[in-house]
């Protein structure tokens, strides 16, 4: 059996759930001699923003365990040149491009999804409200859902091609900020970006990234990556996910998809293994085929909770009751 990979998530329809994600692949060209584009289902690009950005004085990347810290600032081309010199390249790929906006100014982001929707090779768009490492913009909206709904609303209006919303992780509620990107008009939302993470150099008392704090990405955040994707479902099964965090393998894009995901982003992992994307494709098509999956799209939000039966307490050492305070293994 051949399993079906094609997915829909909103209005975008993709032949298969892998994408690339935005900062991780450049703008296609740069990526493109370590993976076969035509194969993967999509690939966000670099954030563009109405100017040209040269982003924050390095260093600007620090390895961390089972991650990577990273305050690049949103560096990028700006629109007019990526419309003439960086769109032009993925013409000859059969895969769907999602452009990543990124903008100071909800008027910024308005202007870039006006002028970028006349592009026939542009096929959706997704909004950064949430870049944990920018002065202006970024976090400012990502943690107010009035700004959310202002900036999605706006962005809606200005495109009939499919809008995700790219939520922040470092909110208390992630579910309202999704639920509230959905009721203004986004076809559904990217989950998750980047926590904000910092590191310090030991020997000389300084961070180690210029910008002092960054967004952590990698391994280390896929539990709690997992965790948002599943508040978002649980509460507002009808919200379609893009899946984002720490995905190093097929298992990883697989947790994603069982807990809500319809279709899933790698990042950190293209700076390990440029083709990984293939890779994890290949390791999707054989979990389908053992498992008799006819559909991919099946996976998602498939979890299932199972609930304690009346008056049972599930302690982690089933031997016996908890410890008592001040005992060793206490929690």
């Amino acid at each position: 059996m051949i399993p079906d990979l094609t997915v829909v998530t909103g209005k975008l329809k993709l032949k298969n759930p892998i994408l690339l994600a935005s900062g991780t692949a450049g703008y296609g060209s740069e990526i493109s001699q370590f993976i076969d584009l035509n194969k993967i289902g999509g690939i966000v690009t670099k954030s563009i923003s109405l100017n040209p950005r040269a982003g924050n004085p390095p260093p600007r990347i620090a390895e961390t365990p089972s991650g990577m810290l990273n305050a690049i600032g949103l560096a990028n081309v700006g629109l007019e040149k990526f419309i003439s010199e960086k769109l032009p390249y993925l013409e000859q790929y059969d895969t769907a491009v999602i452009c990543n906006i990124a903008a100071s100014s909800v008027e910024e982001y308005v202007i870039c999804t006006e002028r970028l929707s006349s592009e026939k090779r542009v096929d959706a768009f997704e909004i950064n409200i949430s870049c944990p490492n920018v002065k202006e913009g970024g976090l400012i909206f990502g943690n107010d859902l009035d700004k959310v709904r202002e900036v999605t609303e706006r962005v809606r209006g200005a495109t009939t091609k499919p809008v995700f919303i790219k939520l922040s992780p470092n909110v208390p509620n992630i579910a309202d900020f999704a639920k509230a990107a959905v009721d203004a008009g986004a076809d559904g939302v990217s989950a998750i970006n980047t926590f904000v993470g910092a590191a310090i150099d030991i020997n000389t008392r300084k961070p180690k990234l210029a910008n002092v704090t960054g967004g952590l990405s990698g391994p280390a955040i896929r539990p709690l990556a997992i965790a948002k994707v599943l508040e978002i479902k649980r509460k507002h099964p009808e919200i379609e996910i893009i899946g984002i965090g720490g995905i190093s393998n097929w298992k990883d894009a697989v947790e994603f998809m069982i807990a809500g995901a319809s279709a899933v982003q790698l990042g950190t992992v293209n700076f390990v293994e440029p083709d990984s994307g293939e890779r994890i494709l290949e390791g999707l098509e054989q979990y389908c085929a053992e498992k008799k999956i006819e559909r991919i799209r099946e996976l998602t939000g498939s979890f299932i909770i199972i609930p304690p039966k009346a008056g049972q307490v599930n302690y982690p050492d089933q031997s016996g009751p908890p410890p008592k305070r001040g005992q060793a293994g206490e929690l």
